[in-house]
């Protein structure tokens, strides 16, 4: 197993949507994650945040796409659509924490 830890079993892809208590489980989980990674500086360690950062960017495409889909279907569950779009916003909060950890701190 690699040194990023298993992700919790409520975050499968194939798992229903998730609820409150599965969004805050997947997201400590990759704020935990990202933690570990960003302790060391190893340039695998810089590999490592790019390729999280990309699984993170996909994830949040593919939630758009779901958001839009579900909203254009007609009658839609206003609760999904709303843990929908916290997930999305989660996802951004981690990309953007993730980004600014790659780029060096510049001095004006």
């Amino acid at each position: 197993m690699s040194r990023i830890g298993r992700r919790p079993a409520s975050a499968d892809a194939d798992s229903p949507l998730p609820g409150n208590e599965a969004i805050l489980r997947d997201q400590l989980w990759i704020r935990e994650v990202v933690e570990r990674l960003l302790q060391s500086g190893d340039e695998t360690d810089v590999e490592l945040i790019k390729r999280k950062l990309a699984e993170l960017m996909s994830e949040h495409r593919d939630l758009d796409d779901v958001i839009a889909r579900v909203t254009e279907a007609g009658p839609f569950d206003q609760l999904q659509i709303q843990r929908l779009k916290k997930r999305k916003l989660m996802l951004k909060d981690e990309i953007a924490r993730l980004e600014s950890r790659l780029l060096p701190d510049i001095i004006a």
